[in-house]
């Protein structure tokens, strides 16, 4: 079962059965209890989530700290996932992806989500360690909202992944 088939079940259990407790959610869906316990958390989460593709070069942990201390959301997803199933699944408020692994794959990523009737309207910002006018010109004819290279100052990724979510929203 997917995760947002799985969600919307536990979702169905609790508007049926308000009362319902996550060890007999569990019992119904043949998953465990702690994995009805986290999806519950996390469907209760209303944090802003973005959604880092690729595994590079680029520290992800510092990253992940510095995104986390702006009270976004962070997901890690390895580039070996379909990216339109992870989109689905995750539903980001913005996705970030790290073109220091993806490379041209990266780039038909945001390619595949910008041409999407179901996700064209989320942000893509490319997190690049190529720091040439040619490079970024591409990200942004293949769709990307927004562009940086490394080595990446923390505090103009924050405020420019901010700005792209806002200006998303608009």
């Amino acid at each position: 079962m997917y995760n947002n088939d799985l969600n919307n079940e536990i979702l169905k259990l609790l508007k049926e059965q308000p009362e319902i407790s996550e060890k007999n959610i569990a019992r119904i869906l043949s998953i465990s209890e702690d994995a009805v316990k986290a999806r519950i958390a996390d469907l209760k989460d209303v944090r802003e989530k973005i959604l880092i593709m690729g595994n590079g070069h680029n520290d992800y942990h510092d990253l992940k700290k510095a995104l986390e201390a702006e009270n976004y959301k962070v997901v890690n997803i390895p580039n070996t996932l379909p990216a339109l199933k992870t989109v689905s699944e995750e539903r980001p408020d913005l996705v970030l992806l790290d073109t220091a692994s993806l490379d041209k794959e990266g780039l038909e990523i945001c390619r595949q989500l910008k041409t999407s009737p179901k996700y064209w309207w989320i942000p893509v910002m490319v997190l690049s360690e190529k720091n040439k006018a040619e490079d970024s010109i591409k990200a942004f004819k293949y769709g990307a909202d927004d562009y940086i290279a490394s080595p990446v100052n923390s505090q103009e990724l924050r405020a420019r992944i901010g700005m792209v979510i806002r200006r998303g929203r608009i």
